[in-house]
């Protein structure tokens, strides 16, 4: 820590986040995201509960708040990106899956500087890990088709 009582990240020798303290960041978002599809808690107390729960000591922090809220207040036009590229309805969607897909969709749309393989590539370990046995397929399929929308530059073969 570099100074008394914060526990903003320590940044690699880039001067960016560890790439471990930015998964970390996204698996704790995502987890919030589902605990607020089932409680309807208010984001901010999700947030604080997550900060006192965890040891957010190896954890992006400033990460895991633009996801969290960002995708919180962005939930609506997340979704109107989905809905094209999904096989069911919505309300249909395993909900960790859900959780899952909308935060690559924010991060494909709202935060450019990450690149899109890594996006899909995290989508899929969380889905691994946290979701159903056939769930990272599904969130390759959307994250995928959704980058080559959102992502064009980044996506075209050269």
């Amino acid at each position: 820590m570099s100074e008394a009582g914060d526990t903003s990240p320590q940044p690699g020798k880039t001067g960016q986040p560890k790439a471990g303290d930015r998964r970390r960041a996204r698996a704790l978002a995502m987890q919030g995201l589902y605990q607020r599809h089932f409680s309807k808690t208010p984001i901010s107390d999700i947030e604080a509960e997550f900060m006192i729960d965890n040891d957010m000591g190896k954890v992006d922090l400033l990460y895991f708040r633009d996801l969290l809220r960002g995708v919180h207040r962005e939930q609506a036009e997340l979704d109107k990106l989905l809905e094209p590229f999904l096989d069911r309805p919505l309300p249909e969607v395993d909900p960790v899956e859900l959780a899952i897909v909308r935060l690559g969709a924010y991060e494909l749309k709202y935060r450019i500087d990450v690149p899109y393989r890594v996006v899909i590539n995290e989508g899929i370990e969380m889905a691994k890990r946290f979701g159903g046995t056939e769930g990272h397929k599904f969130v390759n399929s959307i994250l995928d088709k959704l980058s080559r929308r959102l992502r064009l530059a980044e996506t075209r073969p050269r």
